[in-house]
Parts: structure tokens; C-alpha cells; sequence
């Protein structure tokens, strides 16, 4: 590591010219992540265009700008109306939606946005000093060792499962073979359905939007007649002391988690955050109030995706290798201004990959100073009268749902999903679960076929993987974990005098 030119890189970065473009795209990426059907990818995407004649350190800055400002920009949408800005934010849902219901909406969008920024500065420190470490170690992952990484995954969901863990694996069971609907990956096979906006899988951004949007809407049809509206106290654009110091444990493994699951290629920020929110219920000395609205879950959650912002960047500076969809445009752009990210790189531009580490860094400070300035106005949308935020909900999903594709089949598919979503929810069926089977499923089920396909059926092969046996260790750990917390938690719900 040569701190003198790590120290030019802080110099030449923080310029104010460049810190404008920076703090321009955290806005922006705000804005996106906030508006339901509206991705950090799309709008990445949408600006690489624009920073053709720019220097290569305004233009990476004010697109990782738009990185990370869109990770947290998904909470404000998961906690205001139960819909998660992007798909990463979608495990803030849990905790952070009943803490707006509670009229505490402004304390969770600033334990959002302090746990954002934290994660985001842990994946960031660490992809500075150890991305190429970390970017080996992301190397050794083929098909077997992310089968089990998926089966990990999945072992979340009966920490997610609510109240019944009956009703957790029958929901998660509904996900995984909904999952399966659309093109064999192999054989190129329609499977179920014929419809071609069924040939490429499921739709998942309408089908997020429809489970927990239009479910909400559906659910909250009769209160819009009744006008009624929840009162959220606004005290702080940041979380007191004794927040901070309930959430630290939450946002410090989170981070870590985020930057270690990002680092690998083809996982993200949803997978991280799912496991990250696990893991703080299962370490957690109160399990059985984990998704009734505690600060923890919103903490775990939001530092784990945006731990995944530095933990993505590894493999594509170390190895040239995209971490996610957002690394992938990221890339595009490297190379639009000349560079190959890789190997080399840490060779020919060294100069380069320090102003990038020190981008990230400014990025996620661009983030938390711009969040700090929109936390009272987006806590006041919680206040609206239902009548006048239902059909805004309404309209804002119908258009995220067109927007990925400008398909109207989309459009369908989400109104059918908030319908499931609604009967499911009317039931006590829990959402979650389907949406972390409808990631993880088509992720298993590749890496499963292609790891059989190369072993020659020989599926005994994947405990001779010292990875695939860290994984499903883990996935085992988890689940009787999992198992002890929901006893604990029903044994406790029944001593507790009922009202």
C-alpha cells in the first residue's frame, strides 16, 4: 500500500469540482432508489453516456455516487409504504415498515441512512486494504460452491418466517416453484407456460412490486374511505446515542457480511441483507421482536446491502470480473474511458485505482450528508391521509412495474401478485420468504445442474469442497438456530398474559 499516493488520490478526489459530481449522483441515486421499479443499475446505465468527455475520477465518482445513494434510497420506499425501493432494500421491509406504523418513521429512516453509510464505509475500507486478498478468495467460487451458498440462503428463511414457521417454508415452497416458471437455463425448455413474458422467468421487480405494494393497497382499500393517517415524530436527522449504541452490533457484522457476500460474483446486496437480518435475530437477545419494527433489523439490513457496494467492486478491480449488474455497467464505463479493469490495472494505473478507492469513500459521505437533508421531508409522506397515499401508491407501482420493460404483461403480472400477496398476508402467510426463494431459486437450481453436469452426476463431489462445506455448515448452524429462537419465541408468547 503507498499511502503518499493514496493521500494525492484524497487530495485529488475531494477537489470541489469533483466532490459536485459526487454528491449529484448520491441525489440522484436517492431518487431512483426510492421510486419503486427504478434500479441503481437503470441509472448508472442511463448516465455512462454522459461522462463520455469527462475525466475517468468526476465521472466514477458521480456514478458510484449513484451506487450507493440508491441503496439507501430503497429504504425510504421499504419503510414509508412497504415496498422496496430496490430489491436490496427488501428485508428492511420487516422492521422498518412497522416502525413507520408506529409513528416512528423518521427514526427509521435515520437508523437507515446512519447504518447505510456505515456499511458502506466498512466494504469500502476493506475493498481499499484487502480487495486483492478478498478477490482470490472470490476466484475458487464455480458452480458447486454457489449452489451451496444459495442453500445458505435459504436456510434464512425460517428465521423470517414469523410467527409460523409452518406457514414460512409453505410460502417459501410457493416461491421456489413459481421460480421455476420460463426458459429451462439448459435445455432452453418452457416450462408451465407458454406466455412470452413468462420465457426469460418470472418477472421480479412487478412481482416484488406486487407482493408488498399492491398487497398493501389491496389491504388498505377500506381505509381509505375512513381517511384515517399515522402521526410519525420527527426529532433528528440522525439516531440518538442509545440507538447507536442498540445498533451497533447489527450495522458492524452487517457491514462485514455485505462487503463479503458482495465480493463474490453473481450474489448482491438482497442476498447479504436477508442473511445479514438472520444472523442479528439469531445473535439477538429478544428474537421474538424481530419484524415487529426494532431498530436491529433496519440496521442489519441497510448496512449489509450497502456493504455490498465496496464488497462488488473487489472482483472488478482485482480480477475484471463485474460483482453484480451495477459493477457490470461500471465496467462499461472503465472501459469507455480506456482503462481494463483487472490485473494490470494495480499495474499501469495504480494512481487510478486509489482515486477509485477514495470515490467509494466520498460517495458513501455524499450519500449520508444528502440523506441527512431529505429525512424530515420524506418522513412527512407517512402523514399523509390514506385516501390521498393509497392511490399514489397505486400509481407510483403501476408505473415502476411498466418501467422495467415497457411491457404491459408486467403491469398484469404485478396486480395478479398483489392479489396473491393480499390473500397470503390475510392469512398470517409471510411475504418474504417468497421473495428470497424467487432470488435464490433460479440461483440454485443453475449452479446445481451445472456442478452435476460437471462432476458426472456425482452429486457425494460437493463435500470434497472445503467452501461447500464452510456453507452448508453454516446453512446447518443456521437453521437449528433458527429452530432454538422459535421455540424461545413461542414459549415466551405463551407466558406472557394475553389482553
Amino acid at each position: 500500500m503507498d499511502f503518499g499516493l493514496l493521500l494525492g488520490s484524497m487530495v485529488q478526489v475531494f477537489a470541489p469540482a469533483n466532490v459536485l459530481f459526487i454528491i449529484l449522483g448520491a441525489v440522484g441515486g436517492i431518487l431512483i432508489g426510492s421510486i419503486p421499479g427504478l434500479t441503481s443499475t437503470m441509472g448508472i446505465a442511463l448516465l455512462v453516456p454522459f461522462t463520455y468527455g469527462m475525466s475517468i475520477i468526476p465521472s466514477i465518482g458521480m456514478l458510484l455516487g449513484i451506487f450507493c445513494g440508491a441503496m439507501y434510497g430503497g429504504s425510504i420506499a421499504a419503510i414509508l409504504i412497504k415496498t422496496p425501493g430496490t430489491p436490496a432494500a427488501a428485508a428492511t421491509v420487516m422492521d422498518g415498515y412497522p416502525m413507520g406504523q408506529k409513528g416512528e418513521a423518521g427514526r427509521a429512516l435515520a437508523i437507515a441512512l446512519f447504518s447505510s453509510f456505515a456499511g458502506g464505509m466498512i466494504g469500502a475500507v476493506i475493498m481499499t486494504f484487502l480487495s486483492p486478498f478478498i478477490s482470490r478468495m472470490a476466484l475458487k467460487f464455480g458452480p458447486a460452491e454457489f449452489f451451496t451458498l444459495a442453500v445458505f440462503g435459504l436456510s434464512v428463511i425460517i428465521s423470517i418466517s414469523g410467527k409460523s414457521l409452518t406457514k414460512g417454508l409453505i410460502a417459501a415452497f410457493f416461491g421456489l416453484l413459481i421460480s421455476t416458471i420460463g426458459m429451462d437455463k439448459t435445455s432452453a425448455y418452457l416450462r408451465f407456460t407458454k406466455l412470452p413474458g413468462f420465457y426469460e422467468g418470472i418477472p421480479f421487480i412487478p412481482g416484488l412490486i406486487g407482493l408488498f405494494a399492491l398487497s398493501e393497497v389491496y389491504g388498505n382499500i377500506e381505509n381509505i374511505l375512513k381517511g384515517t393517517k399515522i402521526h410519525t415524530k420527527i426529532s433528528g436527522v440522525l439516531p440518538s446515542w442509545g440507538d447507536i449504541k442498540i445498533i451497533a452490533r447489527s450495522f458492524v457484522s452487517g457491514g462485514l457480511i455485505g462487503t463479503f457476500i458482495g465480493a463474490i460474483p453473481g450474489a448482491g446486496g438482497d442476498i447479504a441483507a436477508f442473511v445479514s437480518y438472520s444472523e442479528a435475530k439469531r445473535v439477538s437477545k429478544h428474537p421474538e421482536q424481530f419484524g415487529t419494527g426494532i431498530p436491529e433489523g433496519v440496521a442489519a439490513a441497510e448496512s449489509a446491502n450497502n456493504g455490498c457496494t465496496g464488497g462488488a467492486m473487489i472482483p472488478l478491480l482485482s480480477l475484471g470480473i463485474p460483482g453484480d449488474s451495477n459493477t457490470a455497467v461500471l465496467m462499461g464505463a472503465f472501459i469507455m474511458h480506456g482503462f481494463q479493469p483487472g490485473p494490470m490495472m494495480y499495474v499501469e494505473h495504480l494512481d487510478i485505482i486509489y482515486a477509485v478507492f477514495m470515490s467509494m469513500i466520498a460517495a458513501n459521505c455524499a450519500m449520508f450528508i444528502a440523506g441527512m437533508g431529505g429525512i424530515k421531508i420524506f418522513a412527512k409522506v407517512i402523514s399523509l391521509e390514506r385516501k390521498m397515499l393509497i392511490p399514489a401508491i397505486l400509481v407510483l407501482s403501476l408505473v415502476g412495474s411498466y418501467g422495467i420493460n415497457q411491457n404491459m404483461f408486467d403491469v398484469y403480472f404485478a396486480l395478479a401478485m398483489g392479489l396473491v400477496g393480499y390473500l397470503l398476508q390475510k392469512y398470517e402467510f409471510p411475504l418474504s420468504p417468497i421473495l428470497l426463494a424467487l432470488i435464490l431459486g433460479p440461483m440454485s437450481e443453475s449452479n446445481l445442474r451445472r456442478f452435476m453436469q460437471i462432476d458426472d452426476g456425482q452429486f457425494w463431489k460437493i463435500l470434497t469442497k472445503p467452501i461447500c462445506l464452510v456453507f452448508l455448515l453454516l446453512a446447518l448452524l443456521s437453521m437449528i438456530t433458527a429452530v432454538i429462537n422459535q421455540r424461545k419465541i413461542n414459549q415466551r408468547t405463551q407466558a406472557s398474559p394475553h389482553p
